[in-house]
Parts: structure tokens; sequence; C-alpha cells
């Protein structure tokens, strides 16, 4: 190990610091001496009462003069034996107390004096400023505790004569010294790495403990972790979540601070943080935890949104609240009602009939925010939902007429407390009833208990807050059916169901979640394309489909899609029952073939009888006069065609050579992307393909446009049709008078993302050149040769 190397003026530090009360009675032994071996060699005194050291020889007096601090030693009376002996045993236990206590104090300031040593040498001249501050102000800090220590008695730890100080501590040699620290730094590591071992297992059982709810225990558990392991800030930030769920949020913001001591990057520090200050109605200072998380993480962004929306949310409500307080102080007449009312309505004992009288006029009493606020400020929700008569009635399955009107009642107060009032909103769909009794309702078989169910969710999701709190609070696996069963109505329920469920779908938390449960909702979805589209309503039928194409742009949710059998076969009949009819069902037979493109992208997990039977249905589509429907028809068969070579004999037959190259005569990007495609893969595996493309592109017109394209998608497949009618006799001559050579080149030795346009490029100039050896001097003049061996070998190389 190369010596740290410092200067005169930090051996002078050193040595001053040495000199401090607390390192006197330890000069001259190796800074990491352990425990053992600073403790004295004393003995009880056997039956003549002599004091001896264990195994070795008393030690003699030390040779200079005293310390000045020290008084002469006065000689004892004579004391019985038993004394003596209680006396000594006192004594070595008192000392090995003191010892314990000196020997922490010096190992702390051997790992400062350490650090700094290490810092004055640093090559960052604004590290060794620091260290020399640092040192300045430990060397003060310690002559005052020096200070201090004057006036306290201290015990005599020697054993006959004690070791002097020396007078210049700066004669320790500076090797001893740094060997001495290297030692210590060595077993604190050990201790460091055993403590942690414990420390670690201690959080896992206060984790535990957590998680059973048992949050004092889970605190007992942290705190014993942090006694073994200091600057452990999970530790923190755990207790501080044990501290918030127990109400104790200053000890949580204690603890938060402390972990940002260990970490100034501990965003769940800074979250734990929020939550408390959130509590304790410190909204300012919520917000700037939030904010620092996002600083330090953004990939937290949308959590870090949602919080400050709370965080604001909060802050309305109390502003709200306060508002309210002073109405009903001042004996505002609705106020004061309204007050009364819920007073009345929390009796028990009464029938149905009378607590749905009592809703009925609260729900008239809620026309303004003032009455909402004071709704939930005087526990409305709980006397709603937790009342004895109230809470039979709604959970009832079958239901009388009295207890259908007091259902009906109860749900439209709901949605009256919950008009511009989102904290009402947030505590109504938080109940713990409200995950599985909203859906219930929703699939009630009384029509006007589904009515007010769906009007009530529509109100909780017209905000973004309201979104995310159905998303987390309520059952969605239900709620999803619920929605899509609402398909079975012509009317405008079923839009306003596929409505709210498609702004739930807008959400990212709702896309995650769809992506890990779509297995369980798939039945529900294969159920909605069953539907038949003359009984249901086509403009939420359509609606429902678009949602399935978005979600399916996902590889994931298509794959899942896929291997649910059911579904695709789904997609198929319902695209033939809208056949019948395409005027009424244009556009779910539009959108139908937008989510059947998604699903053909994964063609290999696809089953050959169903993609034979969906490009058979896609070919009849073809003779469509309506634009979108032939694009979408056309972008399928680009990617079913390819799967089986009887498909492109029968699509040969159908004619759909002349009605891509019409398609390419059109324009349209997107159409072009389609057609050319489809010509690429007729003409790559059928020769009678490549003639037809030859008669009917005589000059290669349309080729060469595309060729010159941006488009290198366009670009490519026009390269790989060109080259595959080059296998017809007299079809390169007729390219003699383009420069068709210069644009094959230009193209084989770009730099195009799309490696196949440079290869498709490459093989065309090769197929040119040996059906018309006139094109090979034109590539030879051009040093195309070159060209091509550098973009074969760079393909070879990527």
């Amino acid at each position: 190990m190369e010596p740290l190397h410092y200067g005169t003026k930090d051996m002078k530090s050193i040595g001053r610091t040495l000199a401090a009360p607390e390192w006197k009675g330890f000069t001259g032994v190796a800074l990491a001496t352990s425990r053992h071996q600073l403790a004295s060699g004393w003995d009880i005194p056997a039956s003549n009462g002599a004091a001896r050291s264990l195994g070795h020889e008393r030690p003699r007096p030390l040779q200079g003069p005293a310390s000045p601090q020290r008084k002469p030693v006065t000689a004892c009376p004579q004391l019985p034996l038993p004394v003596r002996s209680w006396a000594l045993k006192r004594f070595v236990s008192a000392m090995a107390d003191d010892q314990e206590r000196d020997l922490q104090r010096f190992l702390e300031n051997v790992d400062e004096i350490t650090s700094l040593i290490q810092e004055m040498n640093s090559d960052d001249p604004f590290i060794q400023q620091k260290a020399v501050l640092d040192s300045e102000k430990k060397l003060l800090l310690m002559e005052r505790e020096q200070e201090e220590d004057g006036c306290r008695t201290t015990l005599n730890k020697t054993m006959i004569s004690p070791p002097q100080t020396p007078e210049n501590a700066d004669e320790m040699s500076p090797d001893a010294f740094l060997a001495s620290v290297e030692k210590d730094a060595k077993e604190r590591a050990k201790r460091r790495r055993e403590n942690r071992v414990l420390a670690d297992a201690l959080k896992e059982k206060g984790n535990e403990a957590f998680v059973r709810g048992d949050y004092e225990t889970a605190i007992f558990f942290y705190s014993e972790g942090l006694g073994k392991l200091k600057d452990m800030k999970v530790l923190y930030t755990n207790r501080a979540q044990a501290f918030i769920k127990l109400g104790d949020y200053q000890k949580a913001l204690v603890d938060c601070d402390w972990a940002l001591k260990c970490d100034e990057n501990c965003t769940k520090a800074y979250f734990h943080m929020g939550k408390a200050h959130l509590a304790l109605k410190n909204y300012s200072k919520a917000k700037e935890c939030y904010q620092k998380i996002g600083e330090i993480s953004p990939k937290l962004k949308t959590q870090v949104k949602e919080h400050l929306n709370q965080v604001t949310l909060r802050e309305k409500a109390d502003l709200q609240e306060k508002e309210a307080q002073e109405s009903l102080d001042s004996g505002k007449n609705t106020a004061v009602t309204t007050k009364n009312l819920l007073e009345t309505l929390s009796k028990p004992g009464q029938t149905p009939l009378f607590y749905a009288g009592g809703i009925e006029i609260l729900t008239e009493m809620m026309a303004d925010c003032t009455e909402r606020t004071l709704f939930r400020t005087y526990g409305g929700f709980s006397t709603i939902s937790d009342h004895e008569v109230i809470r039979r009635c709604l959970f009832l399955t079958g239901k009388d007429a009295v207890e259908e009107v007091l259902c009906v009642s109860v749900l439209k107060l709901w949605k009256e407390v919950c008009v511009d009032n989102e904290e009402n909103q947030r505590m109504l769909v938080t109940h713990p009833d409200m995950a599985r009794l909203l859906p219930s309702f929703m699939t009630s078989r009384i029509l006007v208990i589904q009515q007010q169910s769906l009007d009530l969710l529509l109100q909780l999701t017209q905000t973004e807050n309201g979104r995310i709190q159905v998303i987390k609070h309520l059952d969605m696996t239900q709620l999803c059916e619920a929605l899509l069963s609402f398909l079975a109505f012509s009317d405008k329920k079923a839009n306003t169901a596929i409505g709210i469920l498609t702004d739930l779908a807008l959400e990212e938390r709702f896309q995650v979640w769809f992506q890990t449960n779509l297995p369980d909702v798939l039945p529900a979805l294969t159920g909605a394309l069953k539907r038949e589209p003359k009984i249901t309503s086509p403009s939420a039928l359509c609606q429902c489909i678009a949602l399935l194409g978005n979600i399916s742009a996902e590889p994931t949710a298509r794959k899942h899609m896929i291997a649910h059998e059911e579904f695709g076969n789904a997609c198929l009949d319902l695209l033939v029952k809208c056949e019948e009819d395409m005027d009424l069902f244009r556009e779910i037979t539009y959108t139908l073939l937008g989510l059947i493109m998604n699903l053909c992208l994964e063609i290999t997990f696809l089953s050959e009888m169903w993609v034979v039977k969906m490009s058979r249905k896609c070919l009849s589509l073809l003779n469509s006069k309506d634009g979108g429907i032939l694009t979408r028809a056309a972008g399928v068969l680009s990617r079913t065609l390819s799967s089986s070579q009887t498909i492109v004999e029968e699509a040969l037959t159908a004619g759909v050579v002349k009605k891509m190259i019409k398609f390419l005569r059109m324009g349209g990007q997107t159409a072009s992307r389609y057609a050319i495609k489809i010509l690429a893969i007729c003409t790559n595996s059928c020769h009678a393909a490549r003639e037809e493309v030859v008669r009917l592109d005589k000059k290669f017109d349309l080729l060469m446009l595309l060729l010159a394209s941006e488009d290198e998608i366009l670009a490519g497949n026009a390269a790989l049709c060109l080259g595959n009618c080059m296998e017809v006799p007299s079809a390169a001559p007729s390219l003699l008078k383009t420069d068709i050579v210069r644009v094959l080149l230009k193209l084989a030795g770009s730099d195009s993302k799309e490696t196949g346009v440079q290869l498709n490029a490459g093989i065309a100039l090769g197929k040119l050149c040996t059906a018309e050896p006139r094109f090979a001097a034109q590539l030879r003049e051009l040093h195309g040769i070159q060209v091509l061996n550098s973009t074969m070998k760079h393909l070879n190389d990527s």
C-alpha cells in the first residue's frame, strides 16, 4: 500500500488532535489497538492481597517529569481483605466502562482524521480547501471539549505508574500512524459487513410485520436494524412509512431527513415526506417533495403528476370545507337543512320508504358546492353506505318496489354530491363496497337501476382524476364486462357505456392494467364481436372495435388475442355479416379491417385455415367502391399472401395484379405501399404475375417512378418487383433508353436504414445485366462493380 502524503501543516493538525484529552493514555500504542488489547491485566488479589499482572512482570515507572495535572498518590490506610477485594472489583468495573467510552470516541476521531488526510492529498483544490476548513473546525471543537473535561474527575487506568504523554505528539511515525489506520479500517469494514447482514435480516422481519399491519412491531425491527447500521436509508424510509400508517407524521419527517442524509437523491424519502406534509396540510412543502422526485427521476413523471394533482385537490377540498363550515355557522338555510337531514337519516329502525323520502329531499339540497361539501364533512357517505337498512337494500339481489325506490334514490344522491366535487368522488369510489357494488348495479335486471348506475359512472369519469380513481379502486374486470353488456341495447345507453370505456382506455394506468389482465377480459371482448350488428348500436359497436384496434397495436396484446382462437373467428364472422349490407355497416367494416391488419402482423401465429378464409374475404372486398375499405383490404392481403402459394394463385385468378396497378396509378402513399408489396409477393413466386406486370407497365413507368421515391419501403419493393420482371424475355431491352442503371446503383450504394432496399437494388442490377449485356457495360463505366462489392461487404458485416 502506497503511504498517503501530507505536509507539515497537516502533521501539526494531527499532532494537536492527538494531544486532545480523549487521546491521553493511548499515545505510543497502535491507533487500531483492539478492545481486548487495551484492557488492563488486573487480577483479583491472592490471599495475601498483593496485586499482580496476568502472566507479566509488574511494569516499571516511566522516567521523566510527572504530568502537572496529576496529584501525588497518598498512602491509603490498610483495610480488611474482604473490603479491599470488593473495592478492587468496583474499581476494575468502573475502569472497563470508562475504557469502552474512550475507545469509541477514539475510533470515531480516527475515522475523521483518516478522511481528512485523504481529502488533503486530493488532486482537486476544492476538496483540499474543504478538508483544511473541516480540520480547523474539528480542532476548535476538541479544544472546547478539553476545556469542559478540565473540571471532570477522571479515573487513572494505569496499573502502577501511567505512561506519560510525549511532550511533542509529532514524534509519532507517519508510517506507524498510517499502518494503524489501515488495520483499523479493515477491522471496521469487517464489522460493517457483519452488521449489514444483521440489519438486512431485521429489515425483512420488519417488512413481514408491516404486511401484516403490525406497524408497531415493524417500527421495532427497523429501529433494531438501525442500531446495527445507522446509514441504511431503506430502514429510515420503511420506518417513516410505518409512522405514517400510525399517523405519527412528525417522526416520519425526521426519518425521511435521515434517509436524505444517507442519500440526497432518495426518491422514496421525498415520497414519504410528501405524504407526511400532505397529512399535516403543509401543501407547498408536499408539492416541493413531489417536484423534487420529478427532477431526480424523470421516468416517474406520471406518478409525480398524480401526486401533485392529489395535493392540489386536497388543498381545494380543505378550502371548500372551511367555506362550508362558515356558511353553516352563519345559519344559511340550506346548510342547516343539510346537516339536520343527515342527522335524521342516521336514525335506525325506520322503514326503507322513510329513508328513500329523506334521501330524495337531501338530493334536492345538493345544488351548491357548500351543501355537497357539508354532506362529506358531516359523514354523509358513511350515513348512507353503512346504515343497516339502506345497506341491506343496496345488496339485495331481488328487490321489491320499495327497495328499488330506495336504491334509485341513493344512486341519484351519489351522482349529485359528485358534481364538480372531486373530493366527494374520491371518497365515494374509495369506499370498500363500491368496488363490487357499482358493477353489480350496472348488470341489474332492473332497467332504472342500470340507467342510474351508468349515469353515476359517467359523472365519475368526467375528469382525469375521477378516471384514475375509478381505475385504481374499482374491480376493472367486472366493470369492463358490465360496460360491454350495454351493447345489447340499441339506444344511447350503449354509446354512453362504450364511450366511458374508451375514455378509461386513454389513461396510461388503464393501459398497463389492460396489458396485464387482457386474458381475463378477452371472453367479454369476444362476446362483443359476436353481437348481431343489426340489433346493437352500430356506432357503439364501431367504437368498441376501434378500442380493440388501439389495444392490438401492442405486440403482447396481439399475441393474447391470436392465442384466443374464438377472438379471430369472431372477427371473421363479423366481417361476413357486415358484407351483407355494406352501406349500413361501412364504418364497422372499415374499423374491423384495421383490427385484422394488426392481427396479421403476427402472421406466423395465425392458423393457415384462418389466413386463407380472411384472404378470400379481402379479395372479394377489392370489388368495393369505397376507397377506405379497398385500401385496408389490400393492407390485409399484403400481410397474408406470402404465407400461402394457394392464396397467391387465387389472387392472380381474381385479377389482383391489374387492381394493384390501378392502385399505383391513382397514387396515395398508404395504398401504394400495400399495392407494390402485393405485386412484389406475386412476381416473386409466379411467372404469370411477372408477365402481367410487364404487359400492363410496358416501359416500367410506374416502377421507375417508385424507385425514385423517398419512401424506402416503396423503393425497395419496387426494386424487388423490377428484378423479378427481368426474368421475362424482352423486358430488359425496353429500359435501354432510361437511366435505370444509375437509379439502381444509387439505391444499392445508399445508406438506407432498410438494408432490404440495398439488397433488392443490387439483385435487380444483377438480373438486368444478365438479361441485357449492354447494361453491364454501363455498370462498368459508372464503376458499379466496386460499389456493389462495397455494398455487399457492408451488408455481410451488418
